[in-house]
């Protein structure tokens, strides 16, 4: 069934929603517009008004591409709804502070894509998954990768043709944009039947030199490795492990991390919890000694080996721990001044508890999540906190995802 829908708002997935609930991707609150009706959901069929703030989207790959959700929308309204979803999202939990302008990442700035490939007759095409599909859309040009990323291409649709040697494998590269080249793991591949062979993975070694990557791996077994797998994160330079998580955009990192440090000026104790690799550790060590924990073992050793290297650093003591099943306690906090914890999109309501029970004067938490960055606020809260200042920030550009760094004071 067609219908004609006017278009009031953007909904948390970045699809359009008009009248009735009715979701319709790729519109605006604005817009007039005819859509095929199937459901809650329609597809748009013509565009009978355009909103103001719509424009070009850069991506030839828009639309069909189930990677970007909101290029046809103007910088300021697009940010200001990110803002938005922040206010919102505190709100329901009672909650009201100062909600900064939203940080922007630039396009062409991401370092960190995760490709899924497929076998076609003479080879194999890498590219995202399609708006509300399965089917792959491969792609050329990618507007909100890192150019080293868009110049791999080719390289990457030879990399993973050895890998879809099983019918059933559906191998994903997640790959990552370092100081020595390009890291890259693998996964998807159909283990139950013996796994990558013999043959296979030499010929991936060898599109791996050909491609000139820095390191291959297929969920963290090295396949091929020419150079160790660098980033730098503040004054440290750090030896990424395979399939290490890592902050998706430079300048974001830089921007959350550089708000982080200036909220805990002057602690001459700090805690960094779920800390990874350091994206924060060693930022803060320019500060006051810092005690770091994280679940994944591999990172707290890479943390720990940058440390060593990494003069003029005030003292940091890092343990590998499940900070969900684990967390540390708030005797363990005791002489700790200031807290910054940065959790999984679950949260960390165990852990924020903790940190409420402590005697930390400063709490920093980011959060990739605005609800459940709600809610482990109210806890610090409720525990005799106020929440100072959130800035949101922009890191997964024209998609409906943002994140936040809020400052916490008692």
């Amino acid at each position: 069934m067609t219908r004609d829908i006017d278009i009031t708002r953007i909904g948390a997935q970045g699809d359009g929603i008009g009248e009735g609930g009715l979701f319709v991707p790729l519109t605006l609150p604005g817009e007039r517009v005819r859509a095929e009706i199937d459901g809650g959901r329609g597809d748009l069929r013509e565009l009978l008004s355009a909103s103001p703030d719509r424009v070009s989207p850069p991506c030839p790959h828009f639309g069909e591409c189930g990677g970007c959700a909101l290029q046809h929308w103007s910088a300021a309204p697009y940010l200001a709804w990110k803002r938005e979803r922040v206010i919102e999202a505190l709100s329901r939990e009672g909650l009201e502070t100062e909600v900064l302008a939203t940080f922007a990442s630039p396009p062409a700035s991401r370092r960190r894509l995760a490709l899924h490939a497929r076998a076609v007759k003479g080879g194999a095409v890498v590219g995202f998954k399609a708006r509300r599909s399965w089917k792959l859309t491969p792609i050329e040009v990618c507007a909100i990768a890192d150019p080293r990323l868009v110049a791999a291409l080719p390289a990457l649709r030879l990399l993973a043709r050895p890998f879809l040697e099983h019918p059933k494998s559906a191998p994903t590269l997640h790959i990552t944009v370092t100081r020595t080249g390009l890291d890259i793991d693998v996964t998807g591949v159909e283990a139950r039947s013996g796994g990558l062979s013999a043959d296979a993975r030499v010929r991936a070694a060898e599109a791996a030199q050909a491609g000139d990557f820095a390191r291959v791996t297929l969920a963290g077994e090295v396949l091929y490795g020419a150079r160790q797998a660098v980033v730098t994160l503040g004054p440290a330079h750090v030896a990424l492990p395979p399939g290490s998580f890592l902050q998706a955009v430079p300048q974001a990192e830089e921007a959350m991390a550089r708000f982080a440090v200036e909220a805990v000026e002057g602690a001459s104790r700090i805690a960094d919890l779920y800390c990874g690799v350091g994206t924060f550790t060693f930022r803060l060590a320019q500060v006051g000694t810092v005690l770091a924990a994280d679940s994944a073992a591999p990172a707290v050793a890479a943390l720990k080996a940058a440390a060593g290297a990494s003069p003029g650093l005030k003292a940091i003591t890092a343990e590998a721990r499940d900070l969900t099943r684990r967390p540390v306690l708030a005797r363990e906090l005791a002489k700790i001044e200031a807290v910054v914890f940065d959790p999984p999109r679950a949260g960390a309501l165990e852990q924020a508890g903790e940190i409420g029970r402590s005697k930390a004067g400063r709490v920093v938490g980011v959060s990739c999540n605005p609800t459940t960055f709600a809610r482990d606020a109210k806890v610090l809260v409720d525990a005799g906190f106020r929440l100072d200042r959130v800035l949101p920030v922009d890191q997964f550009l024209w998609s409906p995802h943002v994140e936040m760094v809020g400052v916490f004071s008692r």
